[in-house]
């Protein structure tokens, strides 16, 4: 093996490590029974894009374990303050004892995915300056909230904001896109390059399990970020994709897990990992 051949082989496996952490936590989409995970950056760029109506900018967000004795719809704190667990959690940060018997409900987890329970949405936003803070609050947390649930199949117990600043007065209010989204409410350039979108590492499997998956509805194709498009382990198999914005994440994963099991002769267990939700492109 050449110089060459050896940096190619470390950078290659640099790049693999650094997708897989950009994944972010893996998330339980639906309860214990489902089998279905979704990656937190997935999940984030799909709520990113419901909050181009109600007005309030959105920053950074996190999504995680609920934690115990959080009331959800607290009151929000203001610029400069800070409440409960930081948006900078470690990767399996939130995992509790109470859980555990759910997972035997279900197909194993993916590795350092968080067990099936409810989520918690941490996010900082920047206010309308000529609006009531709660108000945008309210908006801001029934969007993400709605997005969670219909969109992807979140089970999103808390929503904690955090105000880290005010807009001009002439910053566009609810109904209308908030600076950084285009007319039509779309990210715009400069918004994309500050959080961008999960890139979709296609993956193909011609073997039973992945034809039939590959031809559910709503999947836009295999992936191969955490292992191959289909794992096949001794106690369950575990299916890698990415799915279509237009349909929700779990009702994909779920009939993903129908198809896979229906083309399994042994029927082992069968787990799905959603690694991107692709929006519709651009026409114009």
């Amino acid at each position: 093996m050449t110089t060459a051949d050896g940096a190619r082989r470390a950078d290659g496996w640099t790049a693999s490590v650094r997708e897989r952490l950009g994944l972010g936590r893996l998330l339980p989409l639906g309860g214990p029974a489902d089998g279905a995970w979704i990656a937190e950056r997935a999940a984030a760029s799909v709520l990113r894009d419901s909050t181009a109506g109600p007005g309030a900018v959105l920053g950074r967000l996190r999504i995680g374990a609920a934690t115990a004795g959080t009331a959800p719809g607290a009151p929000e704190e203001g610029p400069g303050q800070e409440r409960g667990a930081g948006p900078g959690e470690g990767y399996g940060d939130g995992l509790r004892e109470e859980h555990g018997a759910g997972r035997a409900q279900g197909p194993p987890a993916p590795p350092s995915a968080l067990p099936p329970g409810p989520l918690r949405i941490e996010a900082e936003f920047t206010a309308p300056a000529d609006r009531p803070l709660p108000t945008s609050a309210a908006l801001l947390r029934e969007a993400l909230m709605e997005a969670a649930s219909r969109r992807l199949g979140l089970d999103v117990a808390e929503v904690d904001l955090r105000v880290t600043g005010l807009l001009d007065a002439g910053t566009p209010l609810a109904g209308t896109p908030p600076a950084g989204t285009s007319a039509d409410g779309t990210p715009s350039a400069a918004e994309r390059a500050a959080f961008p979108r999960p890139e979709v590492r296609a993956g193909r499997d011609d073997g039973a399990a992945g034809l039939a998956a590959a031809a559910v509805p709503g999947v836009v194709s295999l992936t191969r970020v955490l292992g191959a498009p289909v794992t096949a382990s001794a106690d369950h198999v575990r299916v890698e994709v990415a799915t279509a914005g237009g349909h929700r994440a779990l009702d994909v994963a779920r009939a993903v897990r129908t198809a896979v099991t229906g083309a399994l002769e042994d029927g082992q267990p069968v787990s799905v990992l959603v690694t991107a939700v692709v929006e519709a492109p651009e026409t114009g």
